[in-house]
């Protein structure tokens, strides 16, 4: 299921952090998952793959993956097209765990590596920046996650923040209904408007 791009293989070969994945908990081997092509129309930046990601390498292949799919409202097999979706994570690799069995955020050293090329090779009509670490990237911020989200119409039409669909954030969305009220609807009609010019 690998891509032609040559900088997506340029990614998937990348080994930078291999000596820093092996002291996690996890011990685990670089693993990067690189799922874009520069034709796509909508870009989904997010903080970086979960170990079911790691071990299958095909992103948001998980619990996290179904639910937003669902708040875009698209398939399986729109989400997984290359060609109009690119997925770019702050990190391409499984950060890990700590010893506490809690995910590492993603490396600083892979987004610096990497997302000037991305950026450079991709021109998406929609960007979803999804979690704290994308926003604070691409849109500058130091503003918690509740509020950049909650200004989700300062950055419309190419750009809406979101937060992380795991299911550890159930609490956070029961917290904040203007979420599925008001931006859900809006996030449904411009996904649709990025994938069917």
């Amino acid at each position: 299921m690998q891509g032609t791009d040559p900088l997506a293989d340029q990614i998937r070969k990348c080994r930078i952090c291999a000596a820093a994945f092996r002291a996690t908990a996890t011990g685990h081997e670089p693993r990067p998952v690189a799922w874009f092509d520069p034709s796509a129309r909508l870009r989904v930046i997010g903080q970086a793959p979960g170990l079911r990601v790691h071990e299958s390498g095909i992103p948001f292949n998980d619990p996290s993956g179904d639910r937003l799919r669902d708040w875009m409202g698209v398939d399986r097999d729109t989400f997984y097209d290359r060609a109009r979706i690119a997925i770019t994570p702050m990190a391409f690799c499984f950060p890990g765990y700590d010893a506490r069995g809690s995910d590492l955020p993603p490396p600083r050293v892979c987004a610096e590596t990497w997302h000037d090329a991305v950026d450079a090779t991709l021109a998406p009509t929609l960007t979803l920046l999804v979690g704290a670490y994308a926003q604070r990237r691409y849109l500058g911020t130091r503003a918690s996650l509740t509020d950049t989200v909650r200004g989700w119409r300062d950055h419309l039409p190419d750009i809406l923040p979101l937060p992380h669909p795991s299911w550890r954030n159930t609490g956070w969305l029961r917290k904040n209904p203007w979420f599925e009220a008001d931006l859900l609807p809006v996030l449904r009609t411009r996904v649709a408007e990025a994938l069917n010019p």
